[in-house]
């Protein structure tokens, strides 16, 4: 019988970047990665493969792509297409979900829970 529901405390954090503390869920043709970073880290421009879209739960962050930087909140999101540079900033302490199709093979090698 499947789990149908599930506990943010029972995913190990894994750091993906300096600053970046991650909780890894893979589902069904996309990873879900549960992100919190304290205000000042960074994330460098870089790209991959898959279609990205970063949610803010809280704070604020700075999203450079292709170029052009906004910083979100609550209130947006942004969807970065394959192979599309970027990499962003933590204006304050924030809360980030991003949300990668297809599954990113790398991010599930760092362990997380797969559904």
């Amino acid at each position: 019988m499947p789990q149908y529901f599930h506990a943010f405390n029972n995913i190990d954090t894994k750091e993906i970047a300096p600053g970046f503390f991650s909780k890894l869920i893979h589902a069904e043709g996309q990873t879900i990665n549960w992100i919190t970073v304290a205000a000042g880290n960074k994330v460098p421009l870089h790209q991959h493969p898959h279609a990205q879209l970063s949610f803010v739960i809280s704070g604020q962050f700075a999203m450079t792509i292709a170029g052009e930087t906004q910083v979100l909140d609550t209130t947006q999101f942004c969807h970065i297409p394959g192979n599309t540079e970027h990499g962003g900033e933590a204006i304050t302490d924030c809360v980030l979900v991003d949300i990668f199709t297809p599954v990113r093979e790398d991010y599930r090698q760092l362990g997380g829970i797969t559904l």
